[in-house]
């Protein structure tokens, strides 16, 4: 099998590998798959869980489409009429319990063709990140160490590069560069070259992919019985707010996703069920939420 094939039972096995791991620690929910197709080519599986005693709403999706490339994709990537194959795993879940943190991940292979049917062009792209309500720096210090843990075998200078990517990019640049959480790692247009074949950038997607329960699961697992009241959900909600900003106004696979002709149901399973927006809304001084912006900014973590 190629690459894109390979790729393809890959997603599909950690899809099963992830979705496993947060029902076995919610203990109530379980996940609802649906399949869909894609008129212009391909399909996915999108899985969603709700209203469980840890997650209040996620979902882990596959999805493998191809067939022409939009007009507007192809301005974007500065291409003449082409082809496309594109495959990935993205989810994001958001916790019910505001100690919990909200996580995204999404690790994606692409593909070019001419008309003709020739490869132009392939990459990989992907990453995960963290967005606490409330900090426990050592969450936060397991959360990076696991990602440059997991890189440095692929090279030492990976994680600070894939970091320093993602706290550039998961921000809301009209909020005055506001982070919408802690980051993690992001990384884009990783293509084969002489020093770093498709094979090895293939078991670096991997690699990562493997990480993300490891990652996840044991922050989950601290916090997610401690009390909370409904003070701490209304700022919950208020960064959650943000996090919706962000992903309708500025994240590129949700804009992929929609100018693609995507499932809109599964493009923005990414939203929460409840957020909120206040009118020049500032925490007050000197409280635990006014100390929480201090850490939607770069920070080195490990």
């Amino acid at each position: 099998m190629d690459i894109k094939e390979r790729f393809v039972d890959y997603i599909h096995g950690l899809q099963d590998t992830i979705c496993a791991g947060l029902e076995g620690i919610d203990g109530k929910a379980t996940f609802r798959e649906d399949k869909w197709e894609r008129p212009e080519g391909g399909g996915g599986r999108t899985r969603v869980i709700a209203d469980g005693n840890v997650f209040e709403k996620g979902g882990v999706n596959t999805s493998i489409v191809h067939g022409p490339l939009p007009p507007a994709m192809q301005q974007a990537f500065g291409v003449p009429e082409s082809d496309f194959f594109a495959c990935g795993l993205s989810l994001v879940i958001h916790p019910l319990n505001p100690y919990v943190p909200t996580v995204h991940a999404n690790w994606r292979y692409f593909e070019l063709y001419d008309k003709a049917g020739e490869k132009l062009d392939s990459w990989f792209g992907g990453g995960s990140d963290l967005t606490p309500y409330y900090l426990f720096e050592e969450d936060a210090t397991h959360f990076h160490a696991t990602l440059k843990n997991v890189m440095a075998p692929f090279g030492t200078d990976k994680y600070p590069k894939f970091k320093k990517h993602c706290d550039e990019y998961f921000v809301n640049k009209h909020r005055g560069d506001e982070m919408r959480g802690i980051g993690g790692v992001f990384y884009d247009y990783l293509r084969p070259t002489e020093q770093e074949d498709a094979e090895q950038l293939f078991s670096f997607q991997q690699a990562n992919g493997n990480a993300f329960l490891s990652g996840y699961l044991p922050i989950v697992e601290r916090r997610k019985d401690m009390a909370y009241t409904d003070h701490e959900v209304m700022w919950q909600e208020i960064r959650r707010g943000r996090y919706v900003e962000f992903n309708l106004v500025h994240d590129r696979g949700t804009l992929f996703g929609l100018k693609t002709n995507g499932r809109t149901e599964s493009i923005l399973m990414s939203l929460p069920p409840r957020a909120r927006w206040y009118y020049d809304h500032k925490p007050a001084p000197g409280s635990r939420e006014e100390q929480m912006m201090q850490y939607y900014k770069p920070k080195d973590w490990v």
